[in-house]
Protein backbone atom coordinates (compact mmCIF):
# COMPACT_ATOMS: atom_id res chain seq x y z
CA UNK A 1 0.00 0.00 0.00
CA UNK A 2 1.13 3.55 -1.22
CA UNK A 3 1.58 6.98 1.32
CA UNK A 4 -1.17 8.46 -0.96
CA UNK A 5 -3.71 4.94 -0.04
CA UNK A 6 -3.19 6.05 3.78
CA UNK A 7 -4.35 8.63 5.89
CA UNK A 8 -2.08 11.57 6.52
CA UNK A 9 -0.32 11.24 9.69
CA UNK A 10 -1.52 14.04 12.31
CA UNK A 11 1.57 14.88 14.65
CA UNK A 12 1.69 13.95 18.00
CA UNK A 13 1.36 17.78 18.57
CA UNK A 14 -2.18 17.89 16.63
CA UNK A 15 -4.15 18.58 19.76
CA UNK A 16 -2.12 21.65 20.55
CA UNK A 17 -2.71 22.70 17.16
CA UNK A 18 -6.77 22.23 17.17
CA UNK A 19 -7.08 24.00 20.66
CA UNK A 20 -5.11 27.09 18.96
CA UNK A 21 -7.73 27.21 16.46
CA UNK A 22 -5.31 26.13 13.90
CA UNK A 23 -6.42 25.37 9.81
CA UNK A 24 -4.66 22.02 8.48
CA UNK A 25 -3.66 20.77 5.08
CA UNK A 26 -1.93 17.29 4.16
CA UNK A 27 2.12 17.41 3.51
CA UNK A 28 4.11 15.16 2.83
CA UNK A 29 1.83 12.51 4.15
CA UNK A 30 1.18 14.05 7.01
CA UNK A 31 -1.68 16.72 8.57
CA UNK A 32 0.42 19.76 9.79
CA UNK A 33 -0.82 23.32 10.58
CA UNK A 34 -0.88 25.84 7.84
CA UNK A 35 -1.73 28.89 9.99
CA UNK A 36 -3.52 29.74 13.47
CA UNK A 37 -7.14 31.63 14.10
CA UNK A 38 -6.41 35.15 15.42
CA UNK A 39 -2.88 35.22 13.71
CA UNK A 40 -3.01 34.02 9.66
CA UNK A 41 0.54 33.69 7.49
CA UNK A 42 1.09 37.21 7.72
CA UNK A 43 0.88 37.99 11.29
CA UNK A 44 2.91 34.20 12.29
CA UNK A 45 5.76 35.53 9.39
CA UNK A 46 6.12 39.13 10.62
CA UNK A 47 5.93 37.37 14.33
CA UNK A 48 9.41 35.63 13.28
CA UNK A 49 11.07 38.55 11.51
CA UNK A 50 10.33 40.61 14.52
CA UNK A 51 10.18 38.87 18.08
CA UNK A 52 9.79 35.03 17.67
CA UNK A 53 7.61 32.24 15.96
CA UNK A 54 7.28 28.68 17.11
CA UNK A 55 6.49 25.89 14.45
CA UNK A 56 5.78 22.15 14.24
CA UNK A 57 8.09 20.31 11.90
CA UNK A 58 7.53 17.33 12.81
CA UNK A 59 6.48 16.24 9.46
CA UNK A 60 10.40 16.05 8.78
CA UNK A 61 11.81 12.77 8.26
CA UNK A 62 14.01 11.43 10.78
CA UNK A 63 16.74 8.49 10.25
CA UNK A 64 19.63 7.25 12.00
CA UNK A 65 22.77 5.47 10.11
CA UNK A 66 24.57 3.59 13.07
CA UNK A 67 27.15 1.26 13.18
CA UNK A 68 32.08 1.14 13.30
CA UNK A 69 32.21 3.88 10.75
CA UNK A 70 28.80 5.00 9.90
CA UNK A 71 29.75 8.57 9.15
CA UNK A 72 32.62 7.47 7.32
CA UNK A 73 29.87 5.26 5.02
CA UNK A 74 27.71 7.84 4.61
CA UNK A 75 30.53 10.72 3.36
CA UNK A 76 30.82 7.96 0.30
CA UNK A 77 26.72 8.51 -0.52
CA UNK A 78 26.17 12.53 0.59
CA UNK A 79 27.22 15.37 -1.14
CA UNK A 80 28.70 17.10 1.33
CA UNK A 81 31.97 16.49 2.40
CA UNK A 82 31.54 14.80 6.66
CA UNK A 83 34.68 14.63 7.17
CA UNK A 84 34.96 18.66 7.76
CA UNK A 85 32.44 18.43 10.68
CA UNK A 86 33.23 17.12 14.33
CA UNK A 87 30.72 15.23 16.53
CA UNK A 88 27.88 17.74 17.68
CA UNK A 89 28.04 19.69 14.46
CA UNK A 90 25.23 19.47 11.90
CA UNK A 91 25.72 19.92 7.94
CA UNK A 92 23.16 20.72 5.30
CA UNK A 93 23.82 18.35 2.21
CA UNK A 94 22.31 15.88 -0.38
CA UNK A 95 21.22 12.57 -1.21
CA UNK A 96 21.97 12.47 -5.93
CA UNK A 97 20.79 9.89 -8.07
CA UNK A 98 23.09 8.28 -10.73
CA UNK A 99 22.57 11.46 -12.91
CA UNK A 100 23.05 14.08 -10.29
CA UNK A 101 19.49 14.85 -9.75
CA UNK A 102 18.65 15.37 -6.29
CA UNK A 103 16.91 12.53 -4.35
CA UNK A 104 16.13 15.08 -1.30
CA UNK A 105 17.93 17.63 0.47
CA UNK A 106 18.44 16.75 4.61
CA UNK A 107 20.52 17.63 7.30
CA UNK A 108 22.82 15.72 9.00
CA UNK A 109 23.54 15.34 12.65
CA UNK A 110 27.04 14.06 13.20
CA UNK A 111 27.14 12.68 17.07
CA UNK A 112 29.91 10.05 16.44
CA UNK A 113 31.87 8.61 14.30
CA UNK A 114 29.77 6.02 14.69
CA UNK A 115 26.39 7.55 14.76
CA UNK A 116 24.60 9.89 12.41
CA UNK A 117 20.65 11.10 12.73
CA UNK A 118 19.55 12.37 9.62
CA UNK A 119 16.20 14.80 9.12
CA UNK A 120 15.41 14.40 5.16
CA UNK A 121 11.53 15.93 4.01
CA UNK A 122 8.67 14.31 4.98
CA UNK A 123 7.44 12.50 1.88
CA UNK A 124 11.41 11.52 0.67
CA UNK A 125 12.18 9.84 4.12
CA UNK A 126 11.48 6.25 3.02
CA UNK A 127 13.27 6.58 -0.25
CA UNK A 128 16.12 7.35 1.80
CA UNK A 129 16.44 5.06 4.01
CA UNK A 130 15.87 2.65 1.66
CA UNK A 131 18.70 3.91 -0.61
CA UNK A 132 20.80 4.45 1.98
CA UNK A 133 20.22 0.66 3.50
CA UNK A 134 20.68 -0.72 -0.05
CA UNK A 135 23.92 0.75 -0.36
CA UNK A 136 24.96 0.27 3.33
CA UNK A 137 27.84 -2.61 3.96
CA UNK A 138 27.48 -4.82 6.67
CA UNK A 139 27.89 -3.94 10.06
CA UNK A 140 26.31 -0.61 9.23
CA UNK A 141 22.29 -0.02 10.53
CA UNK A 142 19.96 2.32 8.87
CA UNK A 143 16.81 2.91 10.55
CA UNK A 144 13.52 4.40 9.56
CA UNK A 145 12.36 6.94 12.80
CA UNK A 146 9.95 8.95 11.37
CA UNK A 147 7.37 9.01 13.58
CA UNK A 148 9.82 8.42 16.92
CA UNK A 149 10.67 11.79 17.14
CA UNK A 150 9.16 15.13 17.11
CA UNK A 151 10.74 18.27 15.52
CA UNK A 152 10.19 21.92 16.89
CA UNK A 153 11.58 24.95 15.43
CA UNK A 154 12.06 28.02 17.78
CA UNK A 155 12.82 30.90 14.48
CA UNK A 156 13.14 34.62 15.40
CA UNK A 157 15.44 37.77 17.06
CA UNK A 158 14.05 36.62 20.60
CA UNK A 159 15.14 32.53 20.27
CA UNK A 160 17.86 32.56 22.79
CA UNK A 161 15.44 34.34 25.51
CA UNK A 162 12.73 31.63 24.76
CA UNK A 163 15.27 28.74 25.14
CA UNK A 164 16.94 29.99 28.20
CA UNK A 165 13.46 30.82 29.63
CA UNK A 166 12.61 26.82 28.72
CA UNK A 167 15.69 25.88 30.61
CA UNK A 168 17.80 25.33 27.98
CA UNK A 169 21.63 25.98 26.60
CA UNK A 170 20.77 28.85 23.83
CA UNK A 171 24.30 30.63 22.28
CA UNK A 172 26.06 27.84 20.27
CA UNK A 173 27.14 28.20 17.18
CA UNK A 174 25.18 27.96 14.21
CA UNK A 175 25.20 24.11 12.72
CA UNK A 176 26.12 23.04 15.66
CA UNK A 177 23.65 21.01 18.38
CA UNK A 178 23.62 20.77 22.27
CA UNK A 179 21.78 17.85 24.32
CA UNK A 180 19.12 18.82 26.57
CA UNK A 181 17.03 16.57 28.99
CA UNK A 182 12.97 17.17 29.66
CA UNK A 183 11.35 14.60 31.74
CA UNK A 184 14.34 12.02 31.26
CA UNK A 185 13.96 12.23 27.71
CA UNK A 186 16.75 13.75 25.19
CA UNK A 187 16.46 16.67 23.34
CA UNK A 188 18.57 17.63 20.58
CA UNK A 189 18.82 21.17 20.32
CA UNK A 190 20.75 22.45 17.30
CA UNK A 191 21.21 26.20 15.72
CA UNK A 192 19.22 25.66 12.23
CA UNK A 193 16.22 26.73 10.82
CA UNK A 194 14.88 26.89 7.62
CA UNK A 195 13.52 31.35 8.24
CA UNK A 196 16.70 33.21 8.18
CA UNK A 197 16.37 34.09 11.35
CA UNK A 198 18.36 33.54 14.72
CA UNK A 199 16.79 29.84 16.17
CA UNK A 200 16.79 26.64 16.93
CA UNK A 201 14.90 23.38 16.38
CA UNK A 202 14.45 20.66 18.84
CA UNK A 203 14.01 16.89 17.94
CA UNK A 204 12.50 14.83 21.03
CA UNK A 205 10.79 11.40 21.54
CA UNK A 206 7.47 11.41 20.48
CA UNK A 207 6.15 10.47 23.95
CA UNK A 208 7.33 13.52 24.89
CA UNK A 209 5.76 15.91 22.62
CA UNK A 210 3.21 17.64 24.71
CA UNK A 211 4.95 18.95 27.33
CA UNK A 212 7.89 19.88 25.52
CA UNK A 213 5.69 21.95 23.86
CA UNK A 214 4.29 23.46 26.28
CA UNK A 215 7.10 24.15 28.44
CA UNK A 216 8.59 26.27 25.23
CA UNK A 217 4.91 27.97 24.94
CA UNK A 218 5.03 28.98 28.56
CA UNK A 219 8.88 30.75 28.38
CA UNK A 220 7.63 32.39 24.98
CA UNK A 221 4.95 34.57 26.67
CA UNK A 222 7.00 37.46 27.79
CA UNK A 223 8.29 37.60 24.15
CA UNK A 224 5.02 37.29 22.41
CA UNK A 225 5.62 34.07 20.62
CA UNK A 226 3.56 33.19 18.19
CA UNK A 227 3.06 29.69 16.98
CA UNK A 228 3.54 29.74 13.25
CA UNK A 229 1.92 27.24 10.48
CA UNK A 230 3.77 25.90 7.00
CA UNK A 231 2.31 28.97 5.44
CA UNK A 232 4.80 30.97 7.08
CA UNK A 233 7.35 28.90 6.75
CA UNK A 234 7.17 29.06 2.96
CA UNK A 235 6.55 32.73 2.70
CA UNK A 236 9.71 33.11 5.09
CA UNK A 237 12.45 30.74 3.67
CA UNK A 238 11.20 31.85 -0.08
CA UNK A 239 11.96 35.71 0.96
CA UNK A 240 15.63 33.80 2.15
CA UNK A 241 16.20 32.27 -1.11
CA UNK A 242 15.80 28.37 0.35
CA UNK A 243 14.99 25.71 -2.19
CA UNK A 244 12.06 23.16 -1.76
CA UNK A 245 12.44 19.87 -2.94
CA UNK A 246 10.19 18.76 -5.55
CA UNK A 247 9.91 22.71 -6.58
CA UNK A 248 13.71 23.99 -6.67
CA UNK A 249 15.63 20.54 -6.50
CA UNK A 250 14.75 17.41 -7.91
CA UNK A 251 15.39 14.80 -9.06
CA UNK A 252 15.83 15.90 -12.31
CA UNK A 253 17.10 19.13 -11.33
CA UNK A 254 20.58 18.68 -10.06
CA UNK A 255 22.57 20.97 -7.66
CA UNK A 256 24.71 22.64 -10.12
CA UNK A 257 21.41 23.59 -11.65
CA UNK A 258 20.20 24.87 -8.35
CA UNK A 259 23.57 26.47 -7.43
CA UNK A 260 24.13 24.35 -4.31
CA UNK A 261 27.63 23.68 -5.23
CA UNK A 262 28.78 24.78 -2.18
CA UNK A 263 27.18 21.53 -0.72
CA UNK A 264 29.29 19.07 -2.47
CA UNK A 265 32.36 17.93 -1.39
CA UNK A 266 33.86 18.17 -5.18
CA UNK A 267 37.46 16.92 -3.30
CA UNK A 268 35.85 13.33 -2.06
CA UNK A 269 36.78 10.55 -3.83
CA UNK A 270 33.33 9.85 -4.18
CA UNK A 271 29.56 10.69 -3.61
CA UNK A 272 26.74 9.47 -5.16
CA UNK A 273 26.15 10.99 -8.98
CA UNK A 274 29.91 12.18 -8.51
CA UNK A 275 30.75 11.14 -12.25
CA UNK A 276 27.66 13.06 -13.51
CA UNK A 277 27.56 16.00 -11.75
CA UNK A 278 31.54 16.91 -11.82
CA UNK A 279 30.48 16.87 -15.92
CA UNK A 280 28.18 18.88 -15.50
CA UNK A 281 29.94 21.47 -13.28
CA UNK A 282 32.64 21.15 -16.36
CA UNK A 283 30.72 21.75 -19.21
CA UNK A 284 27.91 24.08 -17.25
CA UNK A 285 24.17 24.16 -17.29
CA UNK A 286 21.90 25.45 -19.67
CA UNK A 287 19.75 26.87 -16.61
CA UNK A 288 20.52 28.07 -13.15
CA UNK A 289 18.13 28.75 -10.05
CA UNK A 290 18.11 32.54 -10.10
CA UNK A 291 15.69 34.83 -7.36
CA UNK A 292 13.02 36.90 -9.18
CA UNK A 293 11.45 40.29 -7.87
CA UNK A 294 8.75 42.35 -9.09
CA UNK A 295 8.48 45.13 -10.53
CA UNK A 296 4.50 45.12 -9.84
CA UNK A 297 1.76 44.15 -7.70
CA UNK A 298 1.07 40.69 -9.54
CA UNK A 299 2.59 37.52 -7.66
CA UNK A 300 3.89 34.61 -10.34
CA UNK A 301 3.02 31.03 -9.44
CA UNK A 302 5.19 27.84 -9.59
CA UNK A 303 5.60 26.42 -13.37
CA UNK A 304 4.84 29.81 -14.77
CA UNK A 305 6.91 30.13 -18.24
CA UNK A 306 9.89 33.02 -17.78
CA UNK A 307 10.13 34.98 -20.63
CA UNK A 308 12.09 37.42 -22.92
CA UNK A 309 10.77 39.13 -26.02
CA UNK A 310 8.16 36.64 -26.43
CA UNK A 311 10.97 33.77 -26.04
CA UNK A 312 10.35 31.26 -23.56
CA UNK A 313 13.98 31.40 -21.14
CA UNK A 314 12.70 29.36 -17.86
CA UNK A 315 10.60 28.51 -15.63
CA UNK A 316 9.34 29.73 -11.79
CA UNK A 317 9.97 26.70 -9.38
CA UNK A 318 8.73 28.99 -6.63
CA UNK A 319 6.87 32.30 -5.65
CA UNK A 320 4.47 34.35 -3.18
CA UNK A 321 4.32 37.49 -1.97
CA UNK A 322 6.69 39.02 0.17
CA UNK A 323 5.39 39.80 3.66
CA UNK A 324 8.20 41.72 4.51
CA UNK A 325 8.90 43.74 0.81
CA UNK A 326 4.96 43.99 0.36
CA UNK A 327 6.16 42.77 -3.62
CA UNK A 328 6.19 39.28 -5.00
CA UNK A 329 9.25 37.48 -5.30
CA UNK A 330 10.15 34.28 -6.04
CA UNK A 331 12.74 31.68 -7.68
CA UNK A 332 12.92 30.29 -11.55
CA UNK A 333 15.02 28.06 -13.29
CA UNK A 334 16.54 30.61 -15.98
CA UNK A 335 18.64 30.62 -19.00
CA UNK A 336 22.72 31.54 -18.02
CA UNK A 337 22.38 34.02 -21.01
CA UNK A 338 20.89 36.14 -17.95
CA UNK A 339 22.18 37.39 -14.70
CA UNK A 340 21.56 39.63 -12.01
CA UNK A 341 20.21 42.71 -12.58
CA UNK A 342 18.75 41.99 -16.06
CA UNK A 343 14.74 42.44 -16.60
CA UNK A 344 12.56 39.64 -17.37
CA UNK A 345 8.97 38.78 -18.05
CA UNK A 346 6.90 36.24 -16.29
CA UNK A 347 3.87 34.64 -17.94
CA UNK A 348 1.24 35.54 -15.48
CA UNK A 349 -2.15 34.13 -17.15
CA UNK A 350 -1.30 35.38 -20.25
CA UNK A 351 0.11 38.72 -19.11
CA UNK A 352 3.27 39.50 -18.87
CA UNK A 353 4.24 40.51 -16.00
CA UNK A 354 8.26 42.38 -14.96
CA UNK A 355 10.35 41.01 -12.65
CA UNK A 356 14.23 41.72 -12.13
CA UNK A 357 16.51 38.77 -11.49
CA UNK A 358 17.98 39.82 -8.28
CA UNK A 359 20.07 37.51 -6.05
CA UNK A 360 18.86 36.01 -3.02
CA UNK A 361 18.25 36.95 0.20
CA UNK A 362 15.93 39.00 -0.97
CA UNK A 363 16.11 40.46 3.12
CA UNK A 364 18.66 40.77 5.20
CA UNK A 365 19.05 37.31 6.97
CA UNK A 366 19.86 36.80 10.71
CA UNK A 367 20.62 33.60 10.93
CA UNK A 368 24.93 33.69 10.87
CA UNK A 369 24.73 36.63 13.48
CA UNK A 370 26.13 35.86 17.21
Amino acid sequence: MTRGELDPIPSPLHDRHVALGAKFAEFGGWTMPIEYAGAGVLAEHAAVRDAVGIFDVSHLGKATVSGPGAAEFLNRCLTADLAKITPGKAQYTLLCNESGGVVDDLIAYLRSPDEVFLIPNAANCAEVVRILAEAAPEGITVTGRHQDYIVVAVQGPHSDEVLRGAGFEAGHPYMSFVVADHEGAEVTVCRTGYTGERGYELVAPAAVALSLWDRVITAGEPYGLQPAGLGARDTLRTEMGYPLHGQDISPVITPVHARLGWAVGWKKETFFGAEALRSLKEQGPDRLLRGLKATGRRPARPGMDVVNDGAVIGTVTSATFSPTLKTPVGLALIDTAFSDGDVVGVDVRGRTEEFVITKPPFVTPGVREP
